[in-house]
């Protein structure tokens, strides 16, 4: 329990309709469904839904208070401010003892390569026996115990009351995928982020942000939100890959001090000496004054660079390289990324998250640096999301793929037919086939291949469900493709 008075005083300048003096509140809420006797209501203005109409459902069910931004018809005390957004963030801060600044945050973005980076952090961190919490796309990690999150960084109540779980649990560092949306709409406003990571920026998002120029500045925000305090106790850095032609623009905005890596470029932490094959990839990681070399089972050149983004947010905390490599050899992957699907099969099946033009390109040039005969892809683009990007995905898929199959992913509300039309518009050549279905796209894709074949089935990667018409049914990407494995292989052998 905590007075109102004492919450609100972080506000600074509100007005109030009703005297709050001897209020006490026990949570905070901003979802009316899960408000609770003695909680403070907090009203969000989202994308579909208002919290302002629901201030009174809030009332009947024990809110003491509300926080809006406009009058609301309720009978107890509403405090309003021009944004409450970056109230609930203040408050947040307040009411849980303002958590971050007792952790050592490391935010990761960037296009591609966010959740890969997040858990070759937690394993290097692990490595050197520290207590470690994540929170991304997948899930949300308290140590070893994992939670369900709505998506990809969540709102800045979610992460307060979390991070004070976490500092309840004496975890020390956690590493948190930041999403260009979660920059722009502010829900990390109020994260004490240590560490800043850029991985890459190529098309995605366009539904949302106006222009690349717009999407860039979005994540432009997590290196100038940085700060410009510095503090030797506990020191922050930006982390940017200097191989990406954006990292000059990131690098300006921020006033902390910039570790760079990269393969192709000169940069503070690099790689050296790059060989990619069917196993896995081997480099040199050249540091400022020591180098060793690394032997992963990790494939692709994009998981090189991967490897780097997280050995230099390592590095920056003081973790020696010998345990950053001990780390780096030891992990297998990620859930959905680049994951294989292996009943005994004769040919390759991969299941990856690939669902931007790039990252299918980075993954399909991986699979032919190595395959020995055919490479077969099935894809989709997902809907109520950015369209210009559609034939880009279908453009890549034909170049790198012997045969491309081309299928429904989340159609969301869209009617997946149109989508699938998109994607095709303007294609040369014959080497394609449209299945709407995604279970039989896959089917098809496992009963053409041959022996040493690749079959890479891209676009939704850990999901485990398919969004259609507004409902979400059951639908996992490796267990359809193992049962067309198990079907084909067994039907022919």
């Amino acid at each position: 329990m905590m007075k109102l008075t004492e919450i609100v005083d972080v506000l600074h300048f509100y007005r109030q309709s009703k005297d709050i003096e001897n209020l006490s509140i026990k949570g905070l809420e901003i979802d009316s469904r899960n408000v609770e006797q003695g909680d403070l209501f907090i009203c969000i203005k989202g994308f579909t839904v208002d919290g302002h109409l629901y201030a009174q459902q809030a009332e009947k069910q024990g809110a003491v208070a509300v926080i809006a931004e406009k009058p609301v018809d309720v009978s107890i005390p509403v405090i309003l401010v021009n944004d409450t957004t970056k109230a609930v963030a203040l408050l947040a801060n307040k009411f849980y003892d303002y958590p971050t600044e007792k952790l050592n945050v490391i935010g990761v973005t960037g296009t591609n390569g966010k959740t890969s980076v997040t858990y070759l952090l937690e394993a290097i961190f692990k490595e050197q026996r520290k207590k470690t919490g994540l929170i991304g796309t997948i899930q949300m990690k308290m140590e070893d115990d994992c939670f369900d999150v709505k998506n990809t960084t969540p709102d800045s109540l979610f992460l307060q009351r979390s991070f004070q779980q976490m500092v309840n649990r004496k975890i020390d560092t956690v590493f948190m995928e930041v999403s260009s949306h979660a920059l722009d709409l502010g829900r990390v406003y109020g994260c004490d982020f240590d560490i800043a990571v850029f991985t890459n920026l190529s098309q995605d998002h366009l539904d949302y942000h106006e222009s690349m120029e717009d999407y860039l500045h979005a994540k432009s925000l997590l290196f100038s939100q940085l700060g410009n305090r510095y503090d030797e106790k506990k020191p922050k850095f930006a982390v940017v890959n200097k191989d990406d032609p954006h990292s000059k623009m990131l690098i300006k905005s921020t006033s902390q001090p910039v570790i760079t890596y990269g393969i192709e470029k000169q940069a503070d932490i690099q790689a050296i000496d790059v060989k990619l094959d069917a196993n896995g990839s081997t480099f040199l990681l050249k540091t400022f004054d020591e180098e060793v070399r690394i032997t992963s089972k990790l494939m692709g050149n994009f998981s090189v660079y991967n490897m780097l983004a997280a050995a230099s947010a390592a590095l920056c905390t003081g973790i020696p390289l010998h345990t950053i490599k001990r780390a780096l050899e030891s992990t297998t992957g990620v859930s959905g990324r680049f994951e294989p699907v292996n009943l005994g099969q004769p040919f390759g099946v991969i299941v990856d998250y690939a669902h931007t033009p790039d990252s299918l390109e980075n993954v399909l040039e991986t699979i032919r640096s190595f395959v020995k005969r055919k490479v077969y892809v099935v894809v989709g683009c997902g809907g109520d999301r950015d369209k210009s990007k559609r034939p880009l995905m279908a453009g890549a898929a034909v170049k790198y793929a012997d045969l491309a199959i081309f299928t429904s992913d989340n159609p969301r509300t869209e009617d997946p037919q149109a989508i699938l039309n998109d994607m095709v518009a303007g294609l040369q050549g014959n080497n394609f086939q449209v299945i709407e279905n995604r279970q039989q796209a896959i089917d098809e894709a496992i009963r053409l291949a041959e022996k040493d074949d690749i079959v890479l089935i891209a676009g939704k990667g850990h999901e485990t469900y398919q969004l259609v018409k507004g409902e979400v049914h059951d639908f996992d990407d490796r267990l359809v493709a193992a049962n067309a494995i198990k079907f084909n292989w067994n039907k022919e052998n």
